[in-house]
């Protein structure tokens, strides 16, 4: 029905029939407003007996002086006085005339009047005339103005019309009429709701009785709609109509008369189809442009796979596709180099990809769409799935070129597009974006455009997935240079966390080590390299070998951090020159050895934060110990610190990562840190958790070490010490006491060998050494066997010679112990070994 959506404008709907002619009423106006006309009667004596009010207006005399005026004398220019009383004789006695007169008004101005006597009878004998007199420059006028109007309305290639008061049509143009598809005649007396669809048809009548009331013109009103077009079919010689949408710009303004009423709205029609194609697809093109912009700004941000692939969808939907989901191989989030090693298009596209993002705009919207031969399972975000072999999909995947597949079943999407993430010769993973139903499906452009955004997003995903591989590397490096499981010490119960920082920043050069020391000692050690990346943890690394390997020379802590600043600024001067040694070889670090038979511990810091110490019943406070420089900087003694530790008592050492942020100082992080171990549990595990549940959420942008250890004293029986003369007995009262200190333990399997070895070593003191010889046995998770003398020089074990009488004593106790040692202390030497329980 013409008038209803969809319906061909100029579809013309039945008029009903007009109401027969009767009398009326109209506004005042019309013709008479554009040309001068008068009336006046002229008795049977030549004079004027009625003057109408127009001909007062006509001739600029009011009706007091008219009335009884001779005409001639009043109006006609004395030279032509005669041949006018000649004229209105013939009148007056019944002669009818049409012709012009000059005529002169009062202000003394001449005209040329068109005059139309016609001899009326008054009710007498004598018959008078009645004359109309119209202004003959006027009417001339407006005969040319017709004429020129005429020619502009019906001559010009823009559509014009005209709207009476009813806003029905009074008069169109040979153009309008072919826009609309209809001839000028089946146009008059139609409304808008006649021509054009109805919500067009409301929207042009809103505008007609606003410019009719208000007389304020509207312009380049824009409107649209489906118009029948003749086209050639064949060899041309037959014509087809078919509708083509088309589109116009209107522009209306209101038609006065000369005297201010409203005659009814005219307006003009422009076809404006190619301009709005025009305008369409520079608009798009501009769009197209600040969606790239947007996407060099957005997309990449971070170097997460999942952030970045977010983006991207917060790019494009709503603003490119209604739906859209981001897949990637599984392969690239786990930090392998991927299923696609060459060029796109040497495997099959079946892999196994993730669907790491999807967004729509269009609620509960299906993302993937059937593909030949089936339907393909849709996987929410999360999800992984696998495309078949002669799915669109895999194909994208296998040759690196966009496809656009058919529609699927979902009734609310329209168009899909598949779009490969290629970067860097490589596959990463597949782009879909779909349209919903009412809206443009993809042309040639929006394919140009969405690889474009998909390309930038696909560098941005393979420089993520790059870094993942590195930092996931550089923490398995990090991971593994830490100590694995629960470490074992003497005298001491062991707790230890390490957790990376949380905003996937590269991994720091935080480390902590539990080292065992012969005579139930153990190392405690924490350390942090400044920098960050692979460089650190290949640092703290290298730092953490040399510590193990100067804790087993048995040196002082001072001595211990003197060496390894030796070693740091070694390392820094193997680096190239330019590069910033500060950023991975300059390091802090606290080593500390806890006695666990004395129940002592000696602590030296070279640069770190100070160790926490909780003893029971006591609030927690921060051991002194005398900071030092850092590793690397060298120049400076380290200092050492000895601290009695009764039982029960909680060491804490820490990195900067547990109480340093950007958001509070590092005093408020130590209080806090303190405060978390005061409320914490008494439970050693617990209390880690407790501490990293109080402090970490507060930053977390630094990695965090954190190592606590509680003094859990050795049994009372445990150890056994005695003193014995620099006598060549010694060496039988050594043996006899060994074996029974064992015998009374039920250590019977270890007797025999106890009583060589001890032979053995205190034979040497006697020989080697000097002063009185202490005998020391630990019992702990394996037996230790200690022999002190006051003797400086160190025992070494050499290969005797065939011809040697000596040398193969300490041959034999390498041969038979665990381990053996030496070790100097402030007056001597202690020579040890180990035999396991």
């Amino acid at each position: 029905m013409p008038g209803q959506p969809g319906a061909p404008i100029g579809a013309r709907r039945p008029v009903p029939a007009p109401a027969p002619p009767g009398w009326g009423h109209g506004a005042a106006g019309s013709i008479y407003d554009y040309i001068r006309v008068a009336t006046f009667a002229i008795g049977p004596d030549g004079r004027i007996s009625q003057w109408s009010d127009r001909a007062a207006e006509f001739f600029g005399f009011p009706a007091t002086d008219a009335v009884g005026a001779d005409p001639i004398t009043t109006f006609v220019p004395r030279e032509l006085w005669q041949r006018g009383r000649a004229r209105l004789e013939r009148i007056l006695d019944g002669e009818e005339w049409v012709g012009t007169a000059p005529y002169r008004d009062m202000a003394g101005g001449e005209g040329l009047a068109e005059l139309y006597v016609m001899p009326a009878s008054t009710g007498r004998d004598a018959p008078g005339a009645t004359c109309l007199a119209v202004d003959l420059g006027r009417l001339r006028t407006i005969e040319t103005e017709l004429a020129a109007s005429e020619a502009v309305f019906g001559q010009t290639p823009t559509g014009f019309f005209l709207f009476d008061p009813q806003l029905r049509l009074q008069r169109v143009n040979d153009a309008f009429a072919g826009a609309v598809g209809l001839a000028p005649p089946d146009l008059q007396g139609l409304g808008p709701a006649d021509v054009f669809p109805a919500g067009e048809a409301e929207r042009l009548l809103v505008a007609l009785r606003k410019v009719l009331s208000t007389g304020a013109p509207i312009l380049d009103l824009r409107f649209s709609g489906a118009v029948p077009v003749a086209r050639p079919v064949g060899d041309g010689r037959e014509l087809a109509r078919r509708d083509e949408n088309r589109a116009w710009s209107i522009s209306l303004y209101r038609l006065n008369s000369t005297a201010g009423h409203p005659m009814g709205v005219a307006g003009q029609v422009q076809d404006v189809t190619s301009r709005h194609i025009a305008e369409r697809e520079a608009a798009g093109v501009r769009r197209n442009l600040a969606l790239l912009n947007e996407a060099s700004s957005h997309i990449g941000s971070t170097l997460d796979l999942e952030t970045t692939a977010n983006e991207l969808l917060d790019v494009i939907v709503p603003q490119f596709c209604d739906v859209a989901n981001v897949d990637l191989y599984t392969a690239l989030l786990t930090g392998d180099a991927g299923p696609l090693t060459g060029r796109p298009g040497v495997l099959d596209g079946c892999g196994e990809l993730r669907r790491v993002a999807v967004r729509s705009s269009v609620g509960n919207a299906s993302s993937v769409f059937g593909s030949q031969g089936g339907t393909v399972q849709v996987a929410e975000a999360g999800g992984t799935l696998c495309y078949p072999p002669r799915s669109p999909h895999a194909r994208a995947l296998r040759t690196g070129r966009s496809t656009v597949p058919q529609p699927g079943p979902d009734p609310l999407l329209r168009s899909t597009l598949v779009v490969p993430l290629v970067a860097r010769n490589q596959v990463l993973g597949l782009v879909q974006l779909s349209r919903a139903i009412g809206s443009e499906p993809f042309d040639a452009r929006d394919v140009a455009i969405a690889e474009e955004l998909v390309a930038r997003a696909a560098v941005c995903v393979d420089n993520a997935r790059l870094y993942r591989r590195e930092h996931e590397r550089a923490l398995i490096l990090q991971r593994s240079l830490l100590p694995p499981g629960k470490p074992a010490a003497s005298g001491l119960e062991i707790a230890r966390r390490y957790l990376p920082s949380n905003n996937n920043t590269e991994v720091g050069g935080d480390w902590f080590d539990v080292i065992p020391l012969p005579g139930s000692r153990t190392a405690l050690v924490i350390g942090d390299v400044m920098g960050r990346g692979l460089r650190a943890a290949v640092a703290m690394g290298q730092l953490r070998t040399a510590v193990r390997t100067l804790a087993m020379l048995d040196l002082d802590p001072a001595e211990v951090l003197s060496a390894l600043d030796e070693i740091a600024r070694g390392l820094g001067d193997d680096t190239q020159s330019g590069e910033e040694i500060s950023e991975v070889y300059l390091a802090t670090c606290v080593y500390a050895v806890y006695d666990a038979v004395k129940q002592r511990c000696v602590f030296a810091n070279a640069g770190h934060l100070p160790p926490a110490l909780i003893a029971p019943g006591e609030p927690a406070r921060m051991v002194e110990v005398p900071p030092g420089l850092p590793l690397g900087v060298g120049g400076e003694p380290f200092e050492e610190v000895e601290v009695s530790l009764t039982e029960g008592t909680v060491l804490g050492l820490y990195t900067d990562g547990l109480v340093e942020s950007r958001k509070h100082q590092l005093d408020e992080g130590l209080r806090a840190f303190r405060e978390a171990l005061d409320s914490g549990s008494r439970e050693l595990e617990q209390l880690c958790d407790e501490v990293l549940e109080e402090l970490n959420p507060h930053h977390g942008e630094d990695d965090i070490a954190l190592l606590m250890a509680k003094v859990v004293p050795l049994a009372e029986d445990s150890v056994g010490d005695w003193k014995l003369p620099p006598e060549l007995t010694s060496v039988a009262k050594a043996r006899e006491l060994a074996c029974r200190w064992l015998l009374v333990r039920g250590l019977d399997e270890l007797v025999d060998t106890t009583e060589l070895l001890v032979s053995e070593l205190v034979t040497n003191a006697l020989r080697h050494g000097r002063g009185d010889i202490r005998l020391r046995l630990l019992r702990d998770r394996t037996m230790v066997c200690e022999v002190w003398d006051d003797g400086y020089s160190q025992p070494r074990q050499r290969r005797a010679q065939e011809t040697d009488e000596g040398g193969r004593g300490l041959q034999l106790v390498s041969l038979l112990a665990e381990r053996w040692g030496s070790r100097r202390t402030p007056k001597g030497k202690i020579v040890w070994f180990e035999l396991s329980l």
